[in-house]
């Protein structure tokens, strides 16, 4: 499966599985893709007959949205699980991803991935919308006013209130419509997040290490 693509979110995330009966986010290894040589024809060497030079066929992309790295995450992200190392990683645009099939959000800074997570979304009722949205508004202390629950570091993606923030990330909760993750992830995203910023939302979108994020997504 890890040759046919990774799914976007999640660190290159991928696929929802059940696990001693827990919904997990599965992730898959890692694919680098390498720069190849071309191989020349066997031939006779000789005075008159140069070596064949090594010619360089394919290159890895690169550019800001260019996935270069993923966390080293084994196994499947639990409900309440996330990770966060940005430790050496360079100064770059963020952009985030999720994808309702993995049921993971993954949080990436000039193509390296800082932060993964297993999320809340919304039913069929209240879906979580398909798109390629911006952060629109930024509330640290969010009490929804519809629900009179609180939603500490909000980042509002839409106007009729679809937002990432911090939840209470377990089997059986669902939202409205909302992403939901831990709150110490959601804080630290909140932290480094700014208007603007783009967030991704897919379903099932596959992906690999090389691939620029912002194709095709109108970023």
């Amino acid at each position: 499966m890890n040759t046919a693509g990774k799914w976007i979110g999640g660190g290159i995330a991928v696929g929802v599985a059940l696990l001693a009966g827990v919904m997990v986010g599965t992730r898959l290894p890692s694919k680098t893709p390498t720069a190849h040589h071309a191989a020349a024809p066997a031939q006779t060497a000789s005075a008159d007959t140069p070596e064949p030079a090594d010619t360089e066929t394919e290159t890895v992309a690169d550019g800001p949205f260019v996935i270069k790295r993923v966390l080293p995450i084994q196994g499947p992200i639990r409900y309440g699980e996330w990770h966060w190392d940005d430790a050496d990683v360079p100064d770059g645009p963020l952009l985030v991803t999720v994808d309702l099939e993995a049921r993971v959000i993954s949080v990436f800074r000039g193509g390296y991935e800082i932060g993964a997570a297993a999320v809340l979304l919304g039913t069929d009722d209240h879906p979580t919308p398909l798109g390629t949205f911006p952060i629109i508004a930024k509330i640290r202390d969010n009490i929804s006013s519809i629900y009179d629950a609180p939603m500490p570091f909000t980042m509002r993606l839409t106007n009729d209130g679809v937002a990432i923030h911090g939840a209470p990330v377990e089997k059986g909760y669902a939202s409205h419509g909302c992403i939901g993750t831990p709150d110490a992830f959601a804080q630290k995203l909140f932290a480094i997040a700014k208007l603007g910023d783009k967030v991704v939302i897919t379903r099932g979108k596959k992906v690999d290490l090389g691939h620029d994020l912002s194709g095709g997504q109108a970023l």
